[in-house]
């Protein structure tokens, strides 16, 4: 018996979403494994002062990328016109004038802080009066400048969930970047190694993009209705990115003006390994369920919403078990992997696991932008950084450094009555489907009890 063609097309997709998210995971996981071995191998040879410059350097860079996204791969993702060469060859000169505009934007910023810091307009002590600091920024504008050429090629894979040569590709400029970082760092050990393997990686990613990857050769092509629509598209997602930056990196930049640089590195590091399980669900979300969210919408609407509860189920129990693994475990985890300059960042990395129980929402808010939903998107950012920016000062000013962490945790759930209300206008919220991950928290905590357990005894021998 054959086959109907929307049956053929829902197992195609199945398909891809699995091949997309298996090797979405291998990405994450291989060059988490190099930045982690990076990260163990920079901690024994630099001081923690390095991570708290570095920390705030790549706030500054961050945050020019994201004040200026328009939303290139997620117009290109659910788009008709995704690949239309006109289109993506537009996209793609858009993408290099940004990408000049930034390298000069943080070239000016450097100036800025030195300036402030020779008229003494920062607090002496701080992340900001180290006068490495405005080089350090100089140093970085080369990895928008350099990523502002790679070929719209990628955009195309994601689109179409071809994932395998991507992965390929990432984990050639991680190995290319760690082994710069590496070979630095040991010759010469200072910050430029960090600096050196950060723009190593991009620009072999650049390079690659164009040699690599099927799709559309690029060139230099301007079509005004492709502009428009872009920009048309982007304008909300240029002013939720912006509150995406200051949200996720203003505890960053507000602490680096209240606490000495290594508390600050040490915080980085309990930040790092907090966001390496957001990393992976934001991978799965971003690379594999976006994009079969949206050809599900294109082509399929009755299906979209059992495809959502399926995605939610999967991502909000690795969610869960990872918050209650990491919630009695954190201090563990850092007194086996860092000496012992690191290790108050054992009790930071219990705190922050907390906020991963928000974490499966999301879904809801990639999903909003599928649904053509792009102010509320900006909405849920607005709420989340006047929380962030109330919450951490006033936490610091109650209860210290340990006040400040709980300030950052409260804000992620700052915007989830919104999410709440918002998915149940567009048809996403089913109490019974929302609440049978929950288990997952239990078997965490159990989890990171035994493991809690095993190091102790290790420890104690």
């Amino acid at each position: 018996m054959s086959m109907s063609p929307s049956s053929v097309a829902g197992f195609n997709l199945k398909q891809k979403v699995f091949s997309a998210g298996a090797w979405s995971l291998a990405s994450y996981f291989f060059n988490y494994a190099f930045r982690l071995g990076s990260n163990l191998l920079m901690t024994r040879l630099l001081l923690p002062e390095t991570f708290g410059i570095m920390a705030v350097a790549m706030v500054v860079i961050t945050g020019l990328v994201l004040f200026s996204d328009v939303g290139l791969r997620p117009n290109v993702v659910r788009n008709e016109r995704g690949d239309d060469r006109s289109f993506l060859n537009t996209a793609w000169v858009i993408q290099i004038v940004r990408g000049f505009i930034l390298s000069l934007g943080a070239i000016i910023i450097a100036f800025i802080i030195a300036i402030a810091n020779k008229v003494g307009l920062v607090p002496a002590g701080s992340v900001y009066a180290d006068p490495a600091l405005p080089y350090v920024v100089c140093g970085l504008s080369l990895f928008p400048l350099i990523g502002g050429f790679e070929s719209t090629k990628s955009l195309q894979a994601y689109r179409s969930l071809q994932l395998a040569k991507l992965t390929r590709m990432d984990i050639a400029a991680q190995v290319l970047s760690f082994l710069v970082t590496a070979s630095w760092a040991i010759t010469y050990p200072s910050i430029w190694a960090l600096i050196a393997g950060t723009v190593a990686g991009v620009a072999v990613r650049a390079a690659l993009s164009h040699v690599w990857l099927s799709g559309h050769s690029n060139r230099f092509q301007w079509e005004r209705s492709a502009f428009v629509e872009i920009i048309h598209f982007g304008r909300w997602i240029f002013l939720s990115t912006i509150l995406f930056f200051v949200a996720s990196n203003g505890d960053r930049l507000m602490l680096g003006a209240m606490i000495h640089p290594a508390s600050l590195g040490a915080y980085s590091i309990a930040f790092l390994i907090f966001t390496s399980v957001d990393q992976i669900l934001s991978k799965v979300i971003v690379d594999v369920s976006f994009p079969a969210l949206s050809e599900l919408i294109r082509e399929s609407r009755p299906r979209f919403q059992k495809a959502y509860y399926r995605f939610h189920f999967a991502i909000a129990s690795f969610s869960y078990f990872a918050a209650g693994s990491l919630l009695v475990s954190g201090s563990s985890i850092i007194a086996v992997l860092y000496d012992r300059r690191y290790q108050q960042a054992g009790w930071m990395l219990e705190l922050l696991a907390v906020a991963l129980m928000v974490q499966p929402y999301r879904l809801a808010t990639q999903t909003f932008l599928a649904l053509g939903l792009e102010k509320i998107y900006f909405q849920l950012h607005a709420t989340r950084i006047c929380v962030l920016f109330l919450a951490l000062p006033i936490g610091f000013y109650v209860a210290g450094l340990e006040g400040a962490v709980c300030g950052v945790v409260l804000s992620y759930f700052a915007s989830l009555p919104q999410i709440w209300k918002h998915a149940r206008s567009s048809g996403l919220l089913d109490l019974k489907k929302e609440l049978l991950p929950l288990p997952a928290l239990l078997v965490g905590i159990g989890c990171g009890e035994l493991f809690k357990l095993a190091v102790g005894a290790f420890l104690a021998h």
